[in-house]
């Protein structure tokens, strides 16, 4: 049943109190803040049917209501207003992606660190590939005479690189003919296709040059695998004892713990947001997993290019402040797409708060 004007005000009046205060709402407080100019008595009933009809719930007999899943649903969807953020934020976003950072992973970390901080919830942030990502590009730098670093670029721009120690010692020489052989036979090679042409050039290589190639490739198909399995890079899990639902230790350290389960985050939070919408804001059960069934989850959607994506979004209380968080998330994740998509972020000129 579609829900009266009048009663909408209230609903929204009792989710942004509830959110601003952790209190349930009476009637007396809601006379003002709904601005409505009618007896105390005719908001009881309304709140007394917003609750038989599932948008409002009361804690105790004697006490004000707060919101429901339902009633965060509703309120999401048809009566908050959409925020701009303060020049102040905009600045703070902006100066944080336009870091020089050169490996996609610390973009990732970093704009996940800067969110938490920005909405005082935990956040997660990931990348997901479409396709598979294959090597561009060998380095291998002489150290000293028993020891080199190997420098790997994937198609995607991420590079990586780790320092090998050798039992015997390597000339730079020898060095250029091994990065020469890694460049024409191993690069534009998806993972499932490097182990194949390992074998291959194993019947040809001579002396130790295949074991020192073989040392690399490996460290590249390591590179490859984290990749196509990316990790969730979480931050400021302790934020969620910063609010009143989670005083409970117990229930605070369930929720906490289970953020730190990289794989399990990844598939029941960030997934649902790489079916084509842009925000998407899941209210307590909504939620797949039955340690989010209490908590609301902010999810955004950025474009990497080269046929990846990335979500980054926020983990709290269902009494959130889904306005402001999501255009927070929206700001962000509009950022990130520009950043990944040309060499400079434009700088920002965003309206200024009235």
């Amino acid at each position: 049943m579609e829900l009266s004007e009048r009663k909408k005000k209230i609903l929204r009046a009792v989710v942004e109190s509830y959110i601003e205060t952790a209190e349930p709402v009476g009637s007396k407080a809601l006379t003002s803040l709904a601005g409505l100019k009618v007896s105390s008595a005719t908001i009881r009933n309304d709140l007394a049917d917003l609750t038989e009809q599932g948008y409002l719930e009361q804690p105790h007999t004697s006490a004000g209501r707060i919101p429901s899943p339902k009633g965060y649903r509703l309120y999401v969807n048809e009566l908050m207003e959409e925020q701009r953020l303060s020049l102040e934020e905009t600045k703070q976003i902006n100066e944080a992606l336009h870091l020089k950072m050169q490996e996609l992973d610390n973009v990732i970390n970093q704009a996940g660190r800067m969110v938490s901080q920005l909405t005082n919830y935990p956040a997660f942030a990931l990348a997901e590939g479409s396709r598979r990502l294959t090597i561009k590009r060998f380095d291998l730098i002489l150290v000293d005479s028993a020891s080199f670093i190997a420098v790997v670029m994937t198609d995607s721009s991420v590079v990586k690189n780790k320092l090998f120690r050798l039992p015997a010692n390597l000339s730079e020489p020898q060095l250029q003919l091994l990065t020469t052989l890694l460049n024409t036979a191993f690069v534009d090679k998806t993972l499932d296709q490097l182990t194949p042409e390992l074998m291959r050039v194993a019947e040809h290589a001579a002396g130790n040059s295949y074991g020192l190639i073989s040392l690399v490739v490996s460290f590249a198909m390591e590179v490859l695998d984290s990749l196509e399995n990316s990790p969730v890079y979480t931050a400021g899990a302790s934020h969620i004892l910063d609010h009143p639902e989670y005083q409970d230790v117990g229930k605070a350290q369930k929720l906490m713990s289970y953020l730190s389960e990289d794989r399990a985050l990844a598939q029941a939070l960030a997934l649902p947001a790489l079916d084509g919408d842009d925000t998407k804001i899941l209210i307590g059960p909504e939620n797949v997993a039955d340690e989010l069934k209490d908590t609301s989850v902010v999810l955004a959607s950025y474009d990497i290019g080269d046929g990846m994506k990335g979500v980054i979004g926020v983990v709290g209380p269902t009494r959130m402040d889904y306005a402001k968080v999501a255009a927070k998330l929206s700001y962000v994740a509009d950022g990130l797409s520009k950043l990944f998509g040309q060499p400079e972020l434009p700088p920002g000129t965003p309206e200024k708060e009235e």
